[in-house]
């Protein structure tokens, strides 16, 4: 049996991964005080587009509530060159429902992850067997820290094809290929910004999960002598 509780642990580090991954990208996106704000100044966005940069902040703003379900639509007015004109085209638009619908459910996901992992952990610890959830944990923790080891592996080299390959996995039309004479969503989140916000997300994420694989590690090394 100690084979089921070790393998119940490391679904659970796994399911753990996987909140720890998508709470990481909202902290990114939400939380890092000023990072659109310093990116956008880091890749001159704004003057590449001629608009301002607090109307480029507003516009950036109404497009996070709207991935996030917190606004109906993306008809959003700015100025841009010193006339007004609605920031997003229909393409645009299509495209940011497919991104909204795969952020909603990511974040739905989540929230199984983590149900799913306080009750695997509050059976394993009422059966008193600490000892096997912690040590599945760590088994869980690592095998997604080799998965990941090998996506940011072939990410630095080759940035441009995986980012090509995602995009192909989890949208269903080419509406994400987008022009950058005609369509400023590509232009405002270039290349360069995909690839920082990449780097924060991982960074994020990398930190926090080696901090839970320590955890299990020295609850595992406690509660061995007690099993």
């Amino acid at each position: 049996m100690r084979f089921v509780y070790k393998g119940i642990g490391l679904f659970t580090g796994l399911a753990l991964m996987f909140v720890l991954i998508i709470s990481s990208t909202e902290y990114v996106i939400y939380c890092m005080d000023g990072y659109f704000e310093k990116e956008y100044k880091k890749y001159n966005v704004a003057k590449s587009i001629n608009i301002e940069m607090n109307d480029l902040m507003i516009v950036t703003h109404e497009m996070m509530d709207y991935l996030k379900g917190d606004r109906e639509d993306l008809v959003v007015y700015t100025k841009i060159d010193g006339g007004e004109r609605e920031f997003f085209n229909a393409k645009e638009k299509r495209h940011m429902v497919d991104v909204q619908n795969l952020f909603i459910k990511a974040v739905q996901l989540r929230r199984l992850a983590l149900l799913f992992s306080i009750f695997a952990m509050g059976i394993l610890l009422f059966a008193k067997k600490g000892y096997h959830l912690f040590q599945g944990l760590q088994w869980g923790i690592a095998t997604f820290f080799i998965l990941i080891g090998v996506l940011v592996s072939l990410m630095i080299q080759d940035f441009n094809r995986y980012f090509i390959t995602f995009h192909h996995v989890f949208f269903s039309n080419n509406d994400w290929i987008l022009n950058p004479k005609t369509d400023l969503l590509i232009n405002i989140v270039p290349e360069g910004f995909f690839r920082d916000t990449a780097f924060w997300i991982s960074g994020i994420f990398l930190a926090s999960a080696f901090v839970t694989w320590l955890l299990s590690w020295f609850l595992a090394k406690r509660m061995k002598t007690g099993e």
